[in-house]
């Protein structure tokens, strides 16, 4: 394969780098939530059908555009679009100051894209936009799926749900990629097998019985309770895990009563997980449950505990043969830029719809920071990446690792 035609498609990037650069501030100053990126689904659309690109709503604020140029493999590329109820400290002049009712709570709260979901978004579009302006330089079917709510884990099913199936063709290969402050600045980073770790959330209710402070032995106490299971799940990790497999077992809240005097009846405890092994992941669940129900046998509660999952995120394990195809590709576009992704200890739901398709994926890094010594990690208030080279190599990044699909014939 020869890079001329990389060459001539990326042309495009220098034609458009205003208008691309002129969405992404625009998306970073108009973040929206989960399930409620309807502004945001519409700017993308319009930037699209201005080029005279297709494009489908998938639900309420899902995007499919779809390129069909001739005969040849189907390349389908995800970028997740929604934001976080994070207010935004990165001292960017384009710094969101937006806020949002959470249709869910009804509070409003502020937003920002403080996991650069703003440039997944903006980087396919200039992608689709270059690739549908250069079609004598590559044959086939691309298409840009637009992801909702992948911070509640929820967007991806709900594409699905509403027919993403139909609305393209199964592709040969699923592509997905994320800024991220581990890798350098300007760099891009593929490995195959577990990129990022499954992750699940629970919340679990124990009961103890009421009683005044002054007469514990006519209650039963939860909050020492649940103080004993936060303890005994320390083990899990330390002694029911081989040293060579990794977990995490967080809990990161634990309430129980209203005053000082007064023994409670119920806690409820909230507890993360990740592992990079379903296998070990169903045992770091299965032991959860094991520890929290013996502690309430122990404690005489006179209920059973409640176990609540919610924010359930699979593993990304990329597919071995693709990755490779990528990862060449990389290496031949980017040269010293190209370097492995070393397994990120989070989460999301990127691999949901390609599993449910049974077709190959392939998940990447994209390095946002020049400082990358003080580069702030995703979530944090701080977190806005350089906007260049950031934009112009997430969407490098795209048509290259497409290519060895597309442009097999060359």
């Amino acid at each position: 394969m020869s890079d001329a035609p990389l060459e001539q498609i990326f042309t495009e990037l220098d034609a458009t780098r205003t208008e691309r650069e002129q969405l992404y501030v625009h998306l970073h100053q108009n973040p929206e939530l989960s399930l409620q990126e309807h502004a945001t689904a519409t700017a993308l659309q319009d930037a699209l059908t201005a080029e005279g690109i297709e494009v489908a709503r998938i639900g309420a604020t899902g995007l499919v555009a779809t390129l069909v140029n001739g005969e040849g493999p189907t390349v389908a590329m995800r970028g997740d679009i929604d934001a976080l109820p994070v207010k935004e400290e990165s001292g960017k002049e384009y710094a969101s100051t937006a806020t949002q009712v959470d249709e869910h709570t009804g509070v409003e709260v502020p937003v920002s894209h403080a996991c650069g979901h703003d440039f997944h978004a903006a980087c396919l579009v200039g992608a689709l936009i270059a690739l549908h302006r250069r079609r004598e330089h590559w044959s086939g079917i691309f298409v840009g799926v637009f992801q909702p709510a992948e911070e509640i884990a929820a967007g991806a099913q709900d594409m699905l749900d509403h027919g993403l199936a139909e609305a393209m063709p199964t592709p040969d290969v699923y592509l997905g990629q994320h800024v991220l402050s581990s890798l350098p600045g300007g760099h891009v980073g593929a490995t195959a097998g577990p990129v990022l770790s499954s992750g699940a959330s629970l919340k679990v209710t124990v009961h103890g019985k009421g009683s005044h402070g002054s007469m514990p032995e006519l209650g039963v106490d939860p909050v020492v309770l649940a103080s004993s299971i936060v303890m005994r799940l320390q083990t899990i990790v330390a002694r029911e895990i081989p040293a060579g497999a990794t977990a995490v077992v967080t809990v990161g809240s634990l309430q129980a009563g209203m005053k000082s005097n007064i023994i409670p009846d119920s806690a409820e405890l909230l507890i993360n997980t990740r592992a990079y092994d379903e296998d070990v992941h169903e045992h770091v669940h299965a032991a959860i449950e094991r520890i929290v129900r013996s502690e309430c046998d122990g404690a005489r509660s006179p209920r059973e505990p409640e176990f609540e999952y919610y924010d359930v995120y699979p593993l990304t394990n990329n597919d071995e043969a693709a990755t490779k195809r990528v990862r060449g590709a990389f290496d031949e576009f980017f040269g010293d830029a190209s370097t492995d992704l070393a397994p990120v200890p989070a989460s999301e739901d990127f691999s949901v719809i390609p599993d449910a398709l049974g077709v190959p994926y392939v998940y990447w890094g994209v390095g946002g920071f020049a400082d990358q010594a003080n580069a702030p990690g995703n979530h944090n208030p701080a977190f806005a990446p350089d906007l260049q080279p950031t934009l112009d190599v997430g969407t490098q990044a795209i048509i290259t690792a497409a290519s060895p699909w597309l442009l097999a014939q060359e």
